[in-house]
């Protein structure tokens, strides 16, 4: 597992956050990981802007609620 900068979590977490807000309060804890995991192998996979994780966890998201829906 390759070690991420301290950067990259940072904007993993912002971008966790800005899309958990729009899951009912916040998403529940398997909507949380299932997208978090989606961003550690972005990450881990050269992808560590604000931008490109962005578009990860949005991906992610319309994957979720697809499957809800």
């Amino acid at each position: 597992m390759t070690e991420l900068s301290e950067r990259t979590k940072a904007n993993m977490d912002v971008v966790l956050e800005e899309t958990c807000r729009q899951l009912p309060h916040g998403g529940d804890h398997d909507s949380r990981r299932f997208i978090a995991e989606r961003l550690i192998e972005a990450a881990q996979s050269g992808h560590s802007t604000l931008g490109e994780l962005g578009i990860i966890a949005r991906r992610a998201l319309a994957e979720l609620l697809a499957k809800s829906g």
